[in-house]
């Protein structure tokens, strides 16, 4: 698989990584199976997937523990990425960036993890109760202890933490700003895809004028593009999207037409490529520092995702996404 970079430290990994989340957390529990995502976390690794992601609240822990017992035998093969910040409680999700705080939650990533080192740790969310440079500066001692290779910074919750009239992602640019003067920022983790590609109008061009990495979170739009799902098919109650407006039966059907158009740039290339393929291939086409991160707990899906790598869109392919009608439905 083609390599790119993250940062300035150019940190090299697969050109698509792999998002662990759905292996323990927010879809469907009923669908999630251990053994079967262990294997899928294997065929990532031998496809060139390096850049595993996951957080410590995704279970909580349990997804760390899943991917340690992986690294335990495959550390080399793999890019490792963790976040910190997030606390799950009874019913409710908070922030917590107290320094001490940061600096035990990473030791115990790194047993959970069962390394001694994580490459990329990614502050998952601000505490508004603590200003974002110190959380930050915890996070810089670790890199200078040696615990960790490089610093990040999560932007998906930006919809819900943004004021009214403002774009999307001003609030994450002013906190990336003020990061960016206690110690340097390799990568933003942010949603970026084909039915919101809201991404491009700032906080990438932030990222590619400063040499930031950019890893696409929900590229596949949880699922929605890779034409699997049908309209009204229903989703469990734990699943993030039996919840999301633009997962209802009426609003599924409303956005075909996206998934139509996918699925036509996909037959031109052969009857082997998925639309799936091709929005993946759209992402890796929004810069050379763009890294897609789709989620997957299947052999099946981790190794269709990793084969976008080798799939070039043509310009009439990219005239005719262009073309998609947007999105309906909120996406907050």
């Amino acid at each position: 698989m083609e390599r790119r970079t993250i940062g300035a430290a150019a940190l090299s990994v697969g050109a698509i990584g792999l998002g662990c989340m759905p292996m323990s957390w927010a879809y469907s529990t009923s669908r999630q199976r251990g053994e079967e995502s262990l294997r899928a976390v294997h065929r990532a690794l031998d496809a060139g997937s390096s850049l595993l992601d996951t957080a410590d609240m995704y279970g909580p822990f349990t997804n760390e523990l899943l991917l340690g017992r992986v690294l335990k035998e495959r550390r080399a093969d793999a890019f490792v990425s963790t976040k910190v910040g997030l606390l799950v409680g009874d019913q409710h999700i908070v922030a917590n960036g107290r320094p001490g705080y940061v600096r035990r939650a990473c030791d115990a990533s790194l047993r959970r993890l069962q390394t001694d080192v994580i490459d990329l740790y990614q502050l998952h969310r601000a505490d508004p109760e603590v200003p974002v440079e110190e959380t930050w500066g915890a996070m810089a001692e670790l890199v200078r202890a040696g615990k960790v290779r490089a610093l990040g910074l999560c932007a998906v919750g930006a919809r819900s933490s943004r004021r009214p009239g403002a774009r999307l992602h001003d609030a994450t640019i002013r906190q990336l700003e003020r990061v960016q003067q206690v110690f340097p920022v390799s990568a933003v983790q942010a949603e970026l895809s084909v039915w919101s590609p809201e991404a491009l109008e700032t906080l990438l061009p932030w990222c590619e004028a400063r040499g930031v990495g950019f890893l696409a979170a929900m590229p596949l739009g949880n699922g929605f593009l890779t034409g699997t799902l049908t309209p009204g098919q229903g989703f469990e109650a734990d699943d993030l999207r039996a919840r999301h407006p633009r997962f209802t039966a009426e609003m599924m059907a409303a956005n075909q037409p996206i998934v139509a158009g996918l699925r036509r740039v996909a037959r031109r290339h052969g009857e082997h490529v998925t639309p799936a393929q091709v929005a993946l291939a759209w992402v890796l086409g929004r810069g050379r520092q763009v890294i897609p991160v789709p989620g997957a707990k299947r052999e099946r899906w981790v190794t269709e995702n990793a084969a976008a790598a080798g799939l070039r869109l043509t310009d009439e392919d990219l005239a005719e996404i262009a073309g998609l009608p947007p999105a309906q439905g909120s996406w907050d």
